[in-house]
């Protein structure tokens, strides 16, 4: 079964949409406090055609949220569904997640806005996954065992505030100290003791609450 083509209508009203939801990363990533309005000029579409996809700038962080939460969770599951050695999946899974650049969004965005309940059972699949993952490269004793998940999610926020040159050349260093993590947590590499517990999930989700 083939889909039909859009009209010319829709295909523009998609283009647009992508439009704006590019330019939006692109400017609350930078500057949460920006208005809606910097979305629209940096997407080059009228503020009236913004504010018919979207009707608040809390609408538009909701929905960068959730599509991040999507791109993490198709991410795991990929690890989960590949066979083979675990610490080859988690690694991937490790690259995937640093390429999609979803923790950019938790950096700029956390307590910005109000989580709907579609984001909150997003998250909460999210999370699930992805202790999954991580829980299967543990079992098969391959990851360093003072390490948790949250450990991991943190690491990606440190990943993510990398921005140097281009977006090409900020991939290439992401991926440069991604190597260096992933030898760090690997065994047996990764044997110096670490100082401290690592952040509860009460901190990491404490955050997302508007002050």
């Amino acid at each position: 079964m083939t889909t039909a083509p859009m009209s010319g209508r829709k295909a523009q009203a998609a283009r647009n949409d992508e439009l704006i939801l590019q330019a939006a990363r692109a400017v609350f990533t930078a500057d949460p406090g920006a208005p809606i309005a910097a979305v629209a000029d940096r997407a080059g579409v009228g503020i009236s055609a913004l504010y018919r996809r979207y009707g608040s700038k809390e609408a538009l962080l909701q929905k960068l949220c959730g599509d991040g939460l999507q791109l993490y969770i198709a991410a795991a599951e990929r690890a989960l569904r590949a066979e083979g050695d675990p610490w080859a999946a988690f690694r991937s899974f490790m690259a995937d997640i640093v390429d999609a650049d979803t923790h950019s969004l938790t950096l700029a965005l956390a307590g910005t806005f109000h989580p709907t309940e579609e984001l909150s059972r997003d998250s909460a699949l999210a999370g699930e996954l992805g202790e999954r993952v991580f829980a299967r490269a543990s079992s098969a004793g391959v990851i360093r065992p003072d390490v948790a998940m949250a450990d991991i999610s943190v690491l990606f926020e440190q990943l993510a505030s990398i921005r140097l040159g281009d977006e090409a050349r900020t991939a290439r260093l992401r991926h440069r100290y991604l190597a260096l993590l992933l030898d760090a947590l690997h065994l047996p590499s990764g044997t110096t003791p670490l100082p401290g517990p690592p952040p509860s999930q009460e901190e990491i989700e404490a955050r997302w609450i508007p002050a």
